[in-house]
């Protein structure tokens, strides 16, 4: 209001100066006028003519000051007004002192409430009761699902009486607490699932020998088993959620499961398993627990992949498409304990105690046992040296194929049993290095000594041998890739006959995608006595050749080897 007053006075004030410009512009016309009539008329008559010339000028003068006047007068019961609302006006040095005043609170003025304003109000406070009832109706079904007991908040009586709260609000913070709770407790069981990792591979290949042998078979190989035929090596999903102590988690499991002519190599074969019809499909399955001693114990427990022998199960992860000579002969997988200590980054101590090699049940009442040390002595060297040793002989004979079960148990689990069965004992001894030259350039070998004996003081019969390998990475893209092997099996335990066998192979890598990787391989192996199959029945050669394409795909979040 104070500004609309000036404003009003400043208008009239421009219209009065304007009309008094007008009324000296009128007056000076009628007096020049009136001295030129002068001339013409009497003194009197010329006084007379210039009053008559001046009256409209001050009537439009008095007319304007009596508006002037009336517009002040109606101005000045709203500037009185206002002037005394803002002398009632509590100032900020007196809302100061006020406020340091303990015995004169202050309470501020609160505007009234438009209609609009309230009705929102009261729409906020309806909202509000709502929220409340959902969120305890939530609380009560996650506890049903649940079947968890959510302990009761409890508050202090300090903070009681310091603070009321309404029982609206304390319902909603209690409710809003439990839920909470829930959650958290929901989420333990979850983070398992929610840090594993799922991961596929799918092993393909497509191989040729050039004996052009009798079943289309190759001998002595592991995995690319069959010529002239498009074949699924191997199609695997892989399971893992491995510890991590830093994260409070001690521990973890993993499974793997195979399908594909590998498994007839592994834990479908009757030689490797008493009933592989049980075990087939499951190549590792095993969960692990770091106790808390030292720089932490890792303990597994179930069926893994063993550790004897450079090479392993998965492709991707290897040199070679096809593996060597001692892949296929050292054990393939154990079922038991495995125990590793970490002494520092650069030396570590693994123990295992097992039913056997490749057993998943066990043949007989010993357990095997192997003790195996890796030395890391810069970033670029890895050296292993193990050894395991056990009784391997059957005490029972199995049943293949079973029917019914000719006991109340399971099919399958064999009931005749040996009443001597030979008690000689294996002895391994393998040792492996890796060397990274440089980031291109990869170098391995791989040295080994087995002794078999089928009684405690028969005659020995053994494997010497090892194998040699270099990997050149051209471009991320394209790599070569080349292995030398030789083995000497003395007493037929892997090939069936006393012979020296003898391989070389050379990979080509093409990795077209992260994820897909193309191998083309040239393999040929040689004996000293004839022993591969030829396309003549019954004729046979001292040698094979094979030419295979690989073609492996691979996903999931794991890192590193498989």
């Amino acid at each position: 209001m104070m500004l609309e007053q000036i404003v009003f006075l400043v208008v009239w004030v421009i219209i009065t100066c304007l009309l008094l410009l007008l009324y000296n512009l009128i007056f000076k016309s009628a007096k020049r006028s009136a001295k030129s009539m002068a001339h013409v008329a009497s003194e009197a008559e010329a006084k007379r003519i210039l009053r008559k010339a001046q009256k409209p000028g001050h009537s439009a003068v008095r007319l304007m000051n009596s508006i002037f006047l009336l517009a002040c007068l109606a101005g000045l019961p709203t500037f009185a007004q206002q002037k005394s609302d803002e002398a009632n006006k509590p100032s900020l040095t007196d809302s100061a002192v006020k406020a340091k005043a303990p015995d004169e609170p202050v309470t501020p003025k609160i505007p009234e409430m438009t209609e609009r304003e309230r009705l929102l109000l009261e729409r906020i406070e309806k909202l509000e009761k709502r929220l409340a009832e959902v969120e305890a109706t939530a609380l009560r079904s996650a506890a049903k699902e649940n079947a968890a007991t959510v302990p009761p908040t409890t508050v202090s009586a300090a903070k009681a009486s310091e603070t009321l709260v309404e029982p609206e609000t304390a319902t909603t913070g209690d409710t809003t607490a439990q839920t909470n709770q829930t959650a958290a407790q929901s989420s333990n069981g979850s983070d398992f699932l929610r840090n594993a990792t799922i991961n596929f591979t799918l092993d393909t290949y497509y191989g040729y020998n050039f004996n052009r042998p009798a079943g289309r078979v190759n001998l002595l190989r592991a995995y690319d088993v069959t010529s002239n035929s498009f074949s699924l090596h191997q199609a695997t999903i892989i399971i893992e959620q491995a510890p991590n102590v830093d994260e409070g988690r001690r521990f973890g499991a993993r499974v793997d499961l195979m399908y594909g002519q590998a498994t007839e190599t592994l834990q479908g074969n009757a030689a490797n398993e008493l009933r592989p019809q049980a075990y087939r499909p499951v190549f590792q399955a095993y969960g692990t627990y770091v106790a808390p001693l030292g720089n932490g114990l890792t303990v597994d427990f179930g069926k893994w992949a063993s550790s004897l022998g450079i090479e392993s199960n998965y492709t991707k992860d290897q040199m070679n498409y096809s593996r060597s000579y001692f892949f296929n002969f050292l054990p393939f997988y154990h079922f038991g304990f495995r125990s590793n200590y970490a002494f520092n980054d650069k030396f570590n101590a693994t123990y295992w105690l097992v039913n056997g090699t490749q057993q998943s049940e066990d043949y007989n009442g010993f357990k095997s046992q192997a003790l195996l040390l890796n030395s890391k002595p810069s970033s670029r060297v890895s050296w292993n040296v193990n050894y395991y040793t056990g009784i391997e002989s059957r005490d029972t004979v199995p049943n293949l194929n079973p029917g019914f079960a000719t006991l109340p148990t399971q099919p399958g689990l064999p009931t005749e049993i040996l009443r001597s069965f030979p008690h000689g004992r294996l002895h391994i001894f393998d040792t492996y290095a890796t060397w990274n030259a440089t980031d291109k350039l990869t170098l391995a070998g791989e040295a080994d000594y087995v002794v078999s004996r089928v009684e405690t003081i028969s005659a020995p019969s053994q494997v010497v041998g090892g194998a040699a390998y270099a990997r050149y990475q051209f471009t991320p893209k394209f790599a070569l890739a080349a292995r030398g092997e030789y083995f000497s099996d003395r007493g037929g335990l892997f090939s069936g006959l006393t012979q020296a066998l003898k391989e070389t192979t050379l990979t080509a890598d093409f990795k077209l995608a992260d994820g897909f990787l193309v191998r083309g391989e040239w393999r040929r192996d040689f004996s000293n006595q004839r022993f591969f199959v030829s396309d003549v029945l019954g004729v046979l050669k001292n040698q094979q050749t094979t030419a295979t394409l690989g073609l492996i795909w691979w996903f999931g979040n794991k890192q590193g080897s498989w």
